[in-house]
C-alpha cells in the first residue's frame, strides 16, 4: 500500500493554520502516488509544486467532468449528473474552452476592473460604518467578509442582492462535506433555476451588466445558448463570493494573530498586494482545487500516468512545498511569491482571480486604517472553523475594537 492510500481525500484540517500532517508524509515519501475515491476506485495525487502546475498546464489532462471516468471527489456526485447538462466552463477542454474563455474574459481585464474600484471602495466603506454601528464584539463575517463579495458579484453580474440569503444558503449546502448527495443536486438546481429566470428576464431588454453584456455579446457573434450562460452564472455568482468571503475572514484572523505582520502591513501600504498573495498561499482554502483525467500516456514526477488514470492536484500540498517557498509554513507578507497555485494555474487558472486581489487589497487597506484598535473577541482555539467544508474558511469571527 502507498503513503496516499492509507488516506482520502481531501482530509479534514486539524489545525487553522496547517496542512494535515499526512500532506507532507505524502509529498515527502511518495509526491506521485495513489490515493482511494470516496465511491472506490483509486486516482494518482500529485503533491510537488512544479508536478501540481504540470498537471494544470497539460492537454494531456482533461477537465471533462462528464467524461465516465473522470475521478470524482464528491460522492454521488457523477450518478446526480444528466446526461444532457451543460457543461460549465471549469470542465471543458480545447478547443470548445478556448472561445468560451475568452468570450468572457473581457469582463475582468485590470482596466475593466480598475473601473470598479471606487464602487468596492464605497461598498467596503458601507460595511465597515455597519460593523462600527452595531454592537461589540461584532461578527466580521456577517458584517463584513460575507456582504462585500456578495454584494460586489451581484452588481458585477447583475443579481438582485436582495436575494444573497437564498444563493448563500445554497451555496452552504453545496460546500459541506456532510450534504447527502440528493440535496447537493437539489441546491444545485434550485441556483440553476434562479438564474436562468434572471436571464430570461434579461433577454428581453439586455441591461449593461455582465449577463446583459454576454447575451448581447453572444447574440451579434450568433453563439448564445441560454444554458451555456445559465453555467457561467451559476460558476461566477457561487465561486465570486464564497471564497473571497472566506479568504477576508481568514486573512484579517491572520493579522490579528501576527501583530508584526499587521505593523509591517500598517507602516507601508505597499506591501498590502504582496499580503494578499502571502495570505492566499498561506491558506490555500481549497485543498484540491482540481481534478483531471489523463488522456494520453505521459510521465510526472518520475511516475507514469497512463490514458484513462484520474489525477488529483494537491493544491495546499503545492503550496506549502519547501521545494518552491522557503519556510513554507512560516507566514510572511514580504514573501512576494505569486507562483502560488491558490487560483490554479494554466488555462483555466480562475477567471475573478484579480477581482479577489483587489477586494482583498481594499478590505485590508480599509479596514485597519479605519479600525486601529480591531482586535479578536474569542480565543484563536475557540474560533468555528469550518472543518467540515470543502472550501475553507470562519462560519464566525468576533471581534472588538
Amino acid at each position: 500500500m502507498t503513503t496516499a492510500e492509507k488516506h482520502e481525500l481531501p482530509m479534514a484540517r486539524t489545525c487553522p493554520f496547517t496542512p494535515p500532517p499526512a500532506y507532507e508524509q505524502i509529498r515527502e515519501e511518495e509526491p506521485v502516488s495513489r490515493v482511494r475515491l470516496p465511491e472506490g476506485g483509486w486516482a494518482w495525487v500529485v503533491s510537488h509544486h512544479d508536478d501540481v502546475r504540470t498537471v494544470l498546464n497539460d492537454r494531456r489532462f482533461s477537465a471533462d467532468r462528464q467524461h465516465p471516468d473522470f475521478p470524482q471527489l464528491v460522492e454521488g456526485e457523477a450518478a446526480a449528473r444528466r446526461p444532457d447538462e451543460e457543461r460549465p466552463l471549469i470542465a471543458m477542454d480545447a478547443p470548445e474552452h478556448g472561445p468560451a474563455r475568452r468570450a468572457v474574459l473581457g469582463e475582468f481585464t485590470l482596466r475593466r476592473l480598475e473601473a470598479l474600484r471606487p464602487r468596492i471602495q464605497e461598498i467596503v466603506d458601507g460595511q465597515i460604518d455597519a460593523l462600527l454601528a452595531g454592537p461589540r464584539p461584532g461578527d466580521l463575517v456577517d458584517s463584513l467578509s460575507l456582504p462585500i463579495p456578495s454584494l460586489v458579484i451581484c452588481e458585477l453580474l447583475g443579481v438582485p442582492y436582495a436575494d444573497h440569503a437564498f444563493f448563500q444558503e445554497h451555496t452552504v449546502t453545496l460546500i459541506k462535506q456532510s450534504t447527502p448527495p440528493e440535496q447537493r443536486r437539489a441546491a444545485v438546481v434550485a441556483i440553476q433555476a434562479y438564474m436562468a429566470d434572471l436571464i430570461m428576464e434579461k433577454e428581453k431588454n439586455p441591461p449593461d451588466d455582465l449577463l446583459g453584456r454576454q447575451i448581447v455579446k453572444l447574440r451579434e457573434d450568433g453563439t448564445y445558448r441560454r444554458a451555456a450562460l445559465v453555467a457561467m452564472g451559476f460558476l461566477l455568482l457561487v465561486a465570486g463570493h464564497e471564497t473571497t468571503a472566506n479568504m477576508i475572514s481568514l486573512s484579517t484572523m491572520a493579522f490579528l494573530r501576527n501583530p508584526e505582520q499587521l505593523a509591517m502591513l500598517k507602516a507601508d501600504p505597499g506591501r498590502t498586494l504582496d499580503a494578499v498573495e502571502e495570505m492566499l498561499r498561506y491558506f490555500t482554502i481549497i485543498d484540491v482545487a482540481t481534478a483531471r483525467l489523463c488522456v494520453e500516456d505521459i510521465e510526472v514526477g518520475g511516475q507514469l500516468i497512463r490514458a484513462g488514470e484520474g489525477v488529483l492536484a494537491l493544491d495546499y500540498s503545492a503550496n506549502r512545498d519547501p521545494r518552491a517557498f522557503e519556510n513554507p509554513d512560516e507566514l510572511d507578507i514580504e514573501r512576494g511569491a505569486r507562483h502560488h497555485v491558490a487560483f490554479g494555474f494554466g488555462p483555466h487558472q480562475c477567471l475573478g482571480q484579480n477581482l479577489a486581489r483587489m477586494e482583498l487589497q481594499i478590505v485590508f487597506d480599509t479596514l485597519f486604517h479605519r479600525v486601529p484598535t480591531l482586535e479578536l473577541a474569542m480565543d484563536v482555539d475557540e474560533l468555528p472553523f469550518k472543518y467540515d467544508a470543502n472550501i475553507y474558511g470562519l462560519y464566525r469571527l468576533p471581534v472588538t475594537w
